[in-house]
C-alpha cells in the first residue's frame, strides 16, 4: 500500500464528463489498496474569467477581495469531484484550504504556504479509507481570510500536501504527457523526457515552462517529494522529476523555455550613487512585485539607465510604485515595453561544457533576432527579445542544440 497525492489541472476537470474520468482514475488507485488525497484546480477558463471581472471593475483592486473571488473556482471543482467519487462507491469528502487548514503568509494573491496540518486527513485515510479532495491554489492567511498562491498554485498545494502527508509520490496530471524539450505546439519535433532533475525543472518553470509552477518544484526539491508529470487523457508513462544522482547521462541542454508574460521597464538618468538600486528595488519588493532580468548601463554625467523586467500583470503597479518614489530618486523618466518575450536554454550539462551561450547568441544572430537583455545562472542562459520573434527563436535553438526528435 502506498500513499499518493493526485493533482488534476483545469483541463482535466473542465466539465462533468472529465470529472467522471478523474473519479475513475482515483478509484483505480483506491482499488489497488492505496491511500489517496486529490488536489484539484478550477475548471479550465474559470479562473481567467474571475480574474478578468476583478480587473474590469478595478485594475488596482484590493488583493484580499481578489482572493475571495478567484478562490471560488476550486471550491466548485472539489465538491463536484467528491460527488462523482461518492456516486461510484468511493468514500470521499471535499476540503477547502481553510478547513485543513493550509496556513499561509499574508501576501494575498501570491501567498506562500507556511504549514499544513495533515493529521486529520491521515486519520481519515487510514481509518475510514476516505479520499480527501482538496482545493488547490488557496489557504488561510494570518488575517483569517482566504489567500491564493498565484497562478499555477495548485501544483504547490499538491507538493506541499504530499510532504505534509509523507506521501510516497505526487502525481501531477495535466493536458500533456510529461515534460518535453520545449513546447510541442511550437516545435513538432519536441521530445518527451523520461526523467529530469529538480534543478532543471526549477529553471524551466522559472523561465516560462507551464508544466509545473516554480514554487512547487522548489518545495519538491527541498522536501524530496518524488513528482511524476503525466497526462489525464492518456495511459502513457510520464516524466519523473528526480535528484540529479538518478540521471547518469546529463544532456548539455535539457530544454528550451519561453515566456510571453514579460514587460520591460527602463528608468532613465538615474543618479549614480551608492544605495540607488536598493532605493528602487526595495519599494518594488515591498509591493510584492517580482523583478527578473536587470541591466545597469555604464554611468555618464553622474547618471545611469537601469533596465529590468517584471510580469506583465504587475506592470501597472510597478509603474505606480516607481512614480511614487520619483522625487526621492530623482530619475528623469520611465519607459515601459510590453512587446517583449524571454527565451531560455536550460541543462545541468552546462556545468561541464563551454560554449552554450555562444551557440545561443550565434543562432539568434543568424535569424536576425536582436538581443535586448541577457541573464545567466549555472545551468541557464536567458535572453529578452522582441515578442514577434519568439517562435522562430525557440525552433532555431531547439535544432541548434540537437534536441529535435528523429
Amino acid at each position: 500500500m502506498a500513499r499518493i497525492v493526485m493533482k488534476f489541472g483545469g483541463t482535466s476537470v473542465a466539465d462533468p464528463e472529465r470529472i467522471r474520468n478523474v473519479a475513475a482514475r482515483v478509484k483505480r488507485e483506491v482499488d489497488a489498496g492505496n491511500e489517496v488525497a486529490v488536489v484539484v484546480s478550477a475548471m479550465a477558463g474559470v479562473t481567467n474569467q474571475l480574474v478578468a471581472w476583478c480587473q474590469e471593475l478595478s485594475p488596482l483592486h484590493d488583493a484580499r477581495e481578489y482572493d475571495a473571488v478567484v478562490a471560488t473556482g476550486e471550491q466548485v471543482t472539489s465538491g463536484l469531484l467528491a460527488i462523482a467519487l461518492q456516486h461510484i462507491g468511493i468514500e470521499a469528502r471535499s476540503w477547502q484550504g481553510w478547513q485543513i487548514p493550509i496556513r499561509t503568509d499574508g501576501a494575498h494573491g501570491k501567498a506562500r504556504i507556511d504549514t499544513i496540518e495533515g493529521a486529520e486527513l491521515i486519520r481519515r485515510m487510514r481509518e475510514l479509507r476516505q479520499v480527501a479532495v482538496v482545493t488547490g491554489f488557496q489557504g488561510l492567511g494570518p488575517d483569517h481570510r482566504v489567500t491564493t498562491l498565484g497562478r499555477g498554485g495548485s501544483d504547490t498545494s499538491a507538493v506541499a500536501l504530499a510532504a505534509a502527508l509523507a506521501a510516497d509520490r505526487c502525481d501531477i496530471y495535466t493536458d500533456v504527457e510529461g515534460v518535453f524539450t520545449t513546447d510541442p505546439r511550437i516545435v513538432a519535433k519536441a521530445r518527451k523526457l523520461d526523467k529530469i532533475t529538480y534543478e532543471e525543472m526549477l529553471e524551466l518553470a522559472s523561465v516560462g515552462a507551464k508544466v509545473l509552477q516554480t514554487r512547487s518544484v522548489e518545495l519538491a526539491m527541498k522536501e524530496k517529494v518524488r513528482v511524476q508529470v503525466l497526462s489525464s487523457f492518456a495511459e502513457a508513462p510520464g516524466t519523473l522529476v528526480v535528484d540529479e544522482d538518478e540521471i547518469v547521462e546529463k544532456a548539455l541542454v535539457a530544454g528550451i523555455a519561453y515566456s510571453r508574460d514579460e514587460a520591460k521597464i527602463t528608468i532613465r538618468r538615474v543618479p549614480d550613487r551608492p544605495g540607488i538600486a536598493a532605493a528602487i528595488f526595495g519599494p518594488l519588493a515591498s509591493a510584492a512585485i517580482n523583478v527578473d532580468m536587470i541591466v545597469q548601463n555604464v554611468a555618464a554625467d553622474g547618471t545611469t539607465d537601469m533596465t529590468f523586467t517584471v510580469p506583465k500583470a504587475d506592470l501597472p503597479r510597478a509603474e505606480a510604485t516607481l512614480a511614487g518614489i520619483k522625487e526621492a530618486i530623482g530619475y528623469a523618466e520611465i519607459t515601459a515595453d510590453r512587446d517583449v518575450a524571454k527565451v531560455s536554454v536550460v541543462g545541468v550539462g552546462m556545468r561541464s561544457h563551454a560554449g552554450v551561450a555562444s551557440t545561443m547568441f550565434r543562432t539568434l544572430a543568424e535569424k536576425g533576432i536582436n538581443i535586448q537583455v541577457i541573464s545567466t545562472s549555472e545551468i541557464k542562459v536567458s535572453v529578452l527579445i522582441g515578442a514577434e520573434y519568439i517562435e522562430l527563436a525557440v525552433r532555431a535553438l531547439h535544432t541548434a542544440y540537437g534536441l529535435d526528435a528523429a
